[in-house]
C-alpha cells in the first residue's frame, strides 16, 4: 500500500478559511460575534495554526475585523462596504462576460437555462442557500469561458460581502436577484449579442448596489 502523504498546509489553511467564511456568510456566526482560535479549531478539528492564517485572510476580506490581544469578531453587515464590493465584482462580472459570450456554445447556455430554473425553483421554494448556489451557477459558467483568472479571484473574494445581505434580505420576503434579468442574460448569450449581455449584467449588479443603499 502506498504510503499517506500528509495534507499540505495550505490545504488545511483553505479549509478553515471556507468553512468560517461560510458560517459567516450563512448566518450562523452573527454580525458581532467574537471568534477565538482554540473554540473554531476544536470544532473543525483543526489546529489552531490554519485557523489564525484563515481568520488573517477573513480580516483582510472585510469579514473579521480584529483588535490584536483583545478580539477577533464578525463585522457588522454595512452599507458602504456592500455597495463598494457591488461596483467590483459587478465590474468584474461585466469584463468576463464579455469575454465569454464570443467563446459560448450551445451546452454553455443550456447550463446556464438549468442554472436559472433551479434559481426559480429555489426561489420559490423560500430556499435561499439553493437559490444563492444556483445563481453562482448560473454566472460562474461566463466566468469559466472568460478564462480570466484574475477577474475570478477579485469577485470570489468581494462577493462574500455582499452574499450577507442578499441573504438577509431573502430572509425578509425578496427575491433576492429577478429571474427575469437572468433570462436576459441567457438570451443575449445565445444570440451572441456582447453588448447586450454586459448591459444585463450591469444592471444586476447595479440593482445589488441598489440593494445596499436601501438597507
Amino acid at each position: 500500500m502506498e504510503a499517506m502523504r500528509p495534507v499540505p498546509r495550505t490545504l488545511l489553511r483553505d479549509r478553515a478559511y471556507e468553512a468560517i467564511r461560510d458560517a459567516i456568510v450563512a448566518g450562523e456566526i452573527e454580525p458581532g460575534a467574537v471568534v477565538r482560535d482554540a473554540e473554531l479549531a476544536e470544532r473543525l478539528g483543526l489546529s489552531r495554526a490554519p485557523v489564525r492564517e484563515a481568520f488573517a485572510r477573513l480580516v483582510d476580506e472585510g469579514l473579521l475585523e480584529s483588535k490584536p490581544q483583545s478580539y477577533t469578531k464578525v463585522t457588522p453587515v454595512v452599507a458602504a462596504d456592500v455597495r463598494d464590493a457591488a461596483a467590483v465584482v459587478g465590474a468584474m462580472h461585466e469584463l468576463v462576460t464579455r469575454a465569454a459570450v464570443p467563446r459560448l456554445f450551445a451546452a454553455d447556455v443550456e447550463a446556464m437555462r438549468a442554472a436559472n430554473e433551479r434559481f426559480v425553483t429555489a426561489v420559490r421554494a423560500g430556499h435561499v442557500d439553493f437559490a444563492l448556489r444556483a445563481d453562482d451557477q448560473l454566472h460562474d459558467v461566463l466566468v469559466r469561458v472568460s478564462g480570466n483568472r484574475a477577474a475570478a479571484a477579485t469577485a470570489a473574494r468581494y462577493t462574500p460581502l455582499i452574499r450577507r445581505l442578499e441573504r438577509r434580505r431573502f430572509s425578509e420576503g425578496s427575491n433576492c436577484r429577478s429571474a427575469d434579468l437572468h433570462d436576459r442574460l441567457i438570451e443575449a448569450c445565445a444570440a451572441g449579442d456582447v453588448d447586450e449581455a454586459v448591459r444585463v449584467t450591469a444592471e444586476i449588479w447595479r440593482g445589488l448596489a441598489e440593494l445596499a443603499d436601501s438597507d
